[in-house]
């Protein structure tokens, strides 16, 4: 038994693909279902259903997959002890990222970050905040970039940068014309909204005190920011953007998008890890790069803004 061999069957339960597991792990399809079928054989259990699609594990195979997972992350502690002792900054990282973040920083930061630091292996997906923090308590990640919120006390927190909101506004809007706009400009408009469970729905729901969130949910409850921007560009209705949205758009796009009146509603990003995370120096790093790679005026909360 392997240490390689766990991760492997860790890969095809969270996948529940071969296929995929073998690409997620970076090695050929016929390799890993060898690995695994030789890890099978030396148990004498079938850890896997075949049979069923998508694959699913056997009642044995939850066991030996669940006590896989505590394996590996004692195995895990071990190298980032010693990566920590040698002030190492190479090796594997996983990330998790909020969907209204990753498409506006990973394109700022990942590139020169793989630049500067040739030797570490970062792997990235997208999570909504519940997702990052179970990840975290299991080990499936090692940090997490989100908005602060509530409930985030039990994990350490690195600040990175503040993030102001903008309306992104139809040129068929009666809002269209206003240089600012006010919350209660909202009231009667059709807003595009990311589904409930998103951090920048809730915070921008709770700050606009949208009672009419919920029927705007009902003409669209399935999207993502770049689907309602398009929206909006097409003619129709009112949706939110991030800052780091706003510095992507062409002229004619900046056009739609509005500031709000102060107090201006600003999100603090920042990086989360659990509290007993050994690689300080690591995160310390990829925070710094982050941190280099937004305007300058992001990285404090400003005076006309208020952090929600």
């Amino acid at each position: 038994m392997t240490l390689q061999q766990l991760e492997y069957i860790i890969a095809v339960d969270k996948l529940r693909n071969f296929t995929k597991a073998a690409d997620y792990c970076r090695v050929t399809q016929p390799t890993l279902s060898a690995m695994i079928q030789k890890l099978e054989e030396e148990l004498g259990v079938k850890i896997f259903d075949r049979n069923q699609q998508p694959i699913c594990p056997t009642v044995i195979g939850n066991t030996v997959i669940k006590q896989a997972h505590e394996v590996l992350l004692q195995a895990n502690h071990i190298k980032e002890i010693i990566a920590e002792e040698k002030s190492s900054l190479g090796g594997s990282f996983k990330l998790g990222i909020l969907p209204t973040i990753a498409p506006y920083l990973l394109p700022r930061f990942v590139p020169l970050l793989a630049k500067k630091y040739p030797q570490l292996d970062i792997r990235m997906a997208e999570m909504k905040t519940s997702e990052i923090k179970a990840a975290l308590l299991s080990g499936d990640i090692d940090a997490g970039i989100l908005a602060d919120l509530d409930g985030l006390s039990d994990y350490s927190k690195e600040s990175l940068f503040y993030e102001q909101f903008y309306a992104y506004v139809s040129k068929e809007s009666a809002l269209s014309g206003n240089n600012v706009v006010r919350t209660s400009d909202l009231a009667n408009e059709q807003l595009w909204l990311l589904d409930e469970g998103h951090c920048f729905r809730d915070q921008m729901v709770k700050f606009c005190q949208l009672k009419s969130a919920k029927a705007s949910q009902i003409a669209y409850n399935l999207g993502s920011m770049e689907t309602f921007m398009r929206m909006v560009e097409s003619g129709k209705g009112v949706t939110f953007i991030p800052e780091l949205a706003v510095l992507q758009l062409s002229d004619c796009q900046r056009q739609l998008a509005h500031e709000f009146a102060i107090p201006k509603p600003t999100r603090h990003i920042i990086m989360l890890t659990n509290k007993n995370y050994i690689r300080q120096q690591l995160i310390s790093a990829i925070a710094h790069e982050i941190k280099q790679s937004v305007p300058k005026s992001m990285l404090s909360l400003r005076a006309n803004q208020v952090s929600i």
